[in-house]
């Protein structure tokens, strides 16, 4: 089915994107997967190309698009070679962006975002913590004043980008409100005394990402650096939500089809008593199944986008996308393996490791769990 999102703007950045990826990632993907991290010269390139800048204004070095479809397409182009280029670069594009550009003074709007922009400065956002996950409001990391700064002490885990981040966005209590109340949002320059950072973490999958535990020993951040409203750092992230897991939903349905068009290929040509393995019946009618899975959950993705560009994807339907997305993603995927046999399991085949980098997108972003907690409750249950 024709996909009706996109016009020809769009699709000349996509060709703009490929051209990227095929340049500076496909050709050294292999040595980011062996250093577990994506090169500062590459996040330079996709700054030159104004890559990551696509939701900042142009008076600060961004490309000013105003229409989430590009950030779309950056993260489809992205996925189709690998979830974790996606993973790596729309954390600092299309995650931390937001709170830049809507919660900053100009002051700070000056100060960061220019090198934002150009790959000079890469971000990362610490939200999780060793205990809590998903639940936001359970995190223990604490800001307390001294005087017109904040002293920060904690611990963040699993953060993408964490190990080779100049600036993280972390939140942090502030106030002796229970739960969600009390948060506030604080730029971290990595630079700062009592910031260290954990070792690479040791990931399942997705090991072009550099994923880090990161502490914060009495860290002195000055109140320049809050980010938003003291005290109200959870509904600032309540608000960002939305968007981040629209971005991991159009991520997970644009890997899952690449792998799935790869795997047709493979079962045109694999042959087995005689004739190509996807001419049997089971096999046919399984990716008659998959592909149809795929192209239905696009369609819903789709329509998501869609509502996000006029500002009406509400947390729900975000939710929905997400959970869904994710879970076609890891179904679509574990097929694919199987279809590919024993040659599947081995690592040097795209879909073995598409099925490790995958398994994750059912846990970050709030767990499938928590979406589906989230819709109940909007069900009035």
């Amino acid at each position: 089915m024709r996909r009706t999102l996109f016009g020809d703007d769009h699709e000349s950045f996509r060709a703009a994107v490929r051209q990227f990826v095929d340049r500076e990632l496909r050709p050294r993907q292999e040595r980011f997967i062996q250093q577990r991290s994506i090169d500062r010269s590459v996040w330079l390139k996709a700054g030159e190309q104004g890559l990551l800048g696509l939701l900042v204004p142009e008076e600060y070095g961004g490309s000013g698009a105003g229409d989430y479809r590009f950030s779309a397409v950056w993260s489809e182009e992205l996925a189709r070679l690998s979830v974790a280029f996606a993973s790596s670069f729309t954390i600092h594009s299309e995650v931390v962006a937001p709170y830049l550009v809507e919660l900053t003074t100009p002051e700070q709007r000056e100060r960061w975002l220019p090198r934002f922009c150009s790959g000079t400065l890469l971000s990362a956002i610490g939200m999780t913590e060793p205990a809590a996950g998903s639940d936001l409001a359970a995190l223990r990391t604490t800001a307390v004043p001294d005087g017109s700064d904040w002293i920060l002490t904690g611990s963040k885990t699993f953060i993408t980008n964490g190990f080779g981040a100049d600036l993280v966005v972390v939140a942090a209590r502030t106030g002796p409100g229970q739960r969600a109340k009390g948060i506030t949002l604080f730029a971290v320059e990595t630079d700062m005394p009592g910031f260290e950072r954990g070792r690479k973490l040791d990931k399942v999958g997705q090991h072009e990402a550099d994923t880090a535990e990161l502490f914060f020993s009495e860290v002195r951040v000055p109140a320049a650096n809050v980010i938003g409203e003291v005290g109200r750092g959870f509904a600032h992230m309540m608000e960002r939500l939305p968007q981040e897991r629209l971005g991991a939903a159009v991520t997970n349905v644009a890997h899952a089809a690449q792998i799935l068009a790869e795997t047709i290929d493979y079962a045109k040509e694999r042959r087995a008593f005689g004739q190509p393995v996807g001419s049997f019946q089971y096999n046919k009618f399984r990716l008659a199944e998959l592909v149809t899975s795929v192209q239905v959950t696009q369609a819903f993705v789709d329509q998501c986008v869609a509502a996000h560009v006029v500002g009406e994807l509400d947390a729900v339907d975000s939710a929905k996308a997400k959970w869904w997305s994710a879970q076609v993603q890891n179904d679509v995927i574990d097929a694919c393996v199987q279809l590919h046999g024993g040659y599947g399991y081995m690592n040097e085949y795209r879909v073995a490791r598409a099925w490790q980098d995958a398994r994750v997108t059912k846990i970050w972003a709030g767990s499938n769990e928590i979406m589906k907690e989230l819709i109940g409750r909007d069900l009035g249950l």
